[in-house]
């Protein structure tokens, strides 16, 4: 160990593979195949509903998106409570293991057939996720010291392993879905049959990656090690206990959506009172960086709220309303998902060339301007889609070009580059200094309240018999534009406010 210390934590000397500490590449491919698993079977959890539990019936789409919802909010709710489990009892190390093994069970449970089933691994799948996303991201953090200047470029490495994993996933579990029974002229039990195999894909998708932890782990050289005399078995039986207990709970929420909005309701509105107990305690300067934060968190939950249609209404849209013959073939449903991603790795380094051009100007926007910005680029997507459904349907086909909805989505990733990773940077930021991690929990929470809205709204575009129809969507996505253009331009012009509530920060 060497004598430099990480927040009082020494830090170990790593051999570094191409000018990064050599445990950073292992964790880059561990993330990589949970990512894999995890967006491998995100777009098919919609379509799958339908087709399985309602014979492929359009009156299903309304309760497939609103479990969608509710499942991705309790995604983002339970990694505070998995990485409140790592800190105090198991370490990141152990936490990153079960929460993998956990992950595995659920995606396999998906093969049942069975309603019941499938919200209990869906369930299971929540709690594991809850003890594994939180704390990978902790122990990347964990190979450098505060003053070493490869963190944030090791961060970034590691975010482009998310977005590979996320670009290849759903490419080849499309692929997969299709070739075993995902066809549009088949029944529904065979499109039902295609994706179980994307299922089983993502399941051992993240099998690989456990294993790549695991033989991995000892590079880390006790980065993420057991709490100092939590060393035992007792850490790990009780988390056990706790992940049991939680199952049902999540199987529940996921069962009534309404309640889910409630209880996430109300744990954001604790964590905000905390917050501004806290900031009052500190004095002034801290309350109104509290108070900005609060005005920002608002504006989180809308964006997430409408960028989320992404795995709902865009999916049946995308099944139902979007030509998708392509050179003599059919470009399918899940690929659409590989959008995202791959406009993150071709435009993530013009944004930040450009904001670093801005700066050098002088003109680099605020922090609230960002937020602007990406709630106007995830508008622009939405006004896309309007103009085709308006002006692009072809009469014979009742659908509209395949390029609009790629362009869509384009636009919102736009959107998200300017709002996402600023979030995350502006709550260490303003944060009273005692609660860092409630304040990253309640950003968390935000964009959790944002994924059950966004599965609510799509639900409301699917909410007749015939599911999603041209007017239908037409009607939601000229929602969703007003709220977000009207939220962008509003957010713009305060941002002068929320900016004097920072003081100073940039």
């Amino acid at each position: 160990m060497s004598g430099e210390t990480n927040d009082a934590v020494a830090v170990p000397q790593f051999p570094n593979v191409l000018g990064q500490p050599k445990p950073l590449w292992m964790l880059f491919m561990t993330e990589f195949w949970e990512r894999f698993c995890f967006y491998g079977m995100r777009w098919m959890l919609t379509l799958y509903v339908v087709a399985q539990f309602f014979g492929g019936d359009a009156s299903g789409e309304a309760t497939a998106n609103s479990t969608y919802g509710a499942y991705l909010a309790l995604v983002y709710a339970t990694s505070i409570l998995g990485g409140f489990a790592a800190d105090r009892i198991l370490g990141y190390q152990r936490a990153v293991m079960l929460g993998a093994v956990v992950i595995a069970i659920g995606l396999f449970m998906l093969m049942l057939p069975s309603e019941t089933m499938f919200k209990v691994a869906l369930s299971v799948i929540v709690v594991g996720n809850g003890l594994f996303k939180p704390n990978i991201s902790s122990m990347v953090g964990g190979l450098y010291r505060i003053d070493d200047n490869r963190r944030d470029r090791g961060f970034t490495i590691f975010y482009m392993g998310i977005n590979a994993g996320a670009f290849f996933a759903p490419l080849i579990t499309g692929y997969l879905a299709a070739k075993y029974g995902y066809i549009d002229t088949n029944p529904a039990a065979l499109k039902a049959e295609g994706f179980r195999a994307g299922f089983v894909t993502a399941g051992f998708g993240m099998l690989i990656s456990l294993l790549w932890f695991w033989f991995g782990r000892r590079q880390l050289q006790g980065v993420g090690a057991p709490p100092k005399g939590k060393e035992g078995p007792q850490g790990l039986i009780m988390v056990l206990a706790g992940v049991l207990a939680m199952v049902p709970i999540m199987y529940f929420m996921l069962s009534h959506a309404p309640w889910l909005t409630w209880v996430l309701g109300t744990m954001f509105v604790a964590c905000c009172v905390m917050l501004i107990t806290e900031g009052l305690k500190d004095g002034k300067v801290q309350r109104d960086r509290v108070f900005a934060l609060l005005i920002l968190f608002v504006f989180n939950v809308l964006f997430w709220m409408f960028f989320e249609q992404a795995g709902s209404s865009f999916n049946f849209l995308a099944e139902k309303i979007v030509n998708r013959d392509m050179f003599g073939g059919e470009f399918q449903v899940g690929w659409f998902q590989s959008v995202n991603p791959a406009a993150i790795v071709i435009f993530a380094p013009i944004i930040t060339l450009a904001w670093t051009f801005l700066d050098r100007l002088g003109k680099e926007p605020s922090i609230p301007r960002k937020f602007a910005l990406g709630l106007i680029g995830n508008a622009f997507g939405f006004l896309v889609l309007i103009y085709a459904l308006k002006n692009l349907v072809e009469p014979s086909s009742n659908m509209i070009p395949f390029w609009t909805l790629a362009l869509c989505y384009v636009f919102q990733t736009l959107g998200e580059l300017c709002l996402s990773p600023i979030g995350l940077s502006m709550v260490t930021k303003l944060a009273p200094l005692k609660m860092v991690g409630a304040t990253m929990g309640a950003w968390f929470l935000s964009i959790s309240i944002g994924n059950n809205l966004a599965g609510q709204l799509a639900a409301t575009m699917s909410s007749g018999e015939s599911g999603m129809t041209v007017d239908s969507a037409l009607s939601g996505f000229n929602f969703s534009f007003l709220m977000l253009i009207s939220a962008g331009v509003l957010l713009f012009l305060i941002a002068p406010l929320v900016n004097k509530l920072m003081h100073g920060v940039k």
